[in-house]
């Protein structure tokens, strides 16, 4: 299964494959940018869970359905104050998207 659904992402962007680009290191840069403080124990569940959203929003833009699920998933359970069991997937998750949007850089 693919990290990214292509036509997801071309419904998103109207088909504009520069545009598309563009959005996937967009999203790249900011899952880079979010992970590390979302998986970091020493913020505040809240905030963790904030970041989650802004993930899972993200990610709903680019087609890469499992980030969003997994955000979705850890979001609530920062919010319920759960142990964010979560995160395992997401990372994961982030992980695939984003070698796949390394190697669609590639070719």
């Amino acid at each position: 299964m693919l990290a990214i659904d292509r036509a997801e992402l071309d419904a998103q962007t109207g088909g504009d494959a520069a545009l598309a680009d563009e959005v996937l290191a967009l999203f790249a840069g900011q899952c880079r940018s979010i992970l590390p403080r979302l998986t970091d124990p020493s913020l505040p569940g809240p905030q963790r869970a904030d970041l989650a959203h802004t993930l899972k929003g993200s990610a709903a833009g680019v087609g890469a359905m499992r980030v969003r699920a997994c955000a979705d998933a850890a979001e609530a359970q920062l919010r319920s104050g759960a142990a964010p069991a979560a995160l395992d997937a997401l990372v994961q998750a982030v992980a695939a998207a984003l070698a796949e949007i390394a190697d669609g850089a590639e070719s």
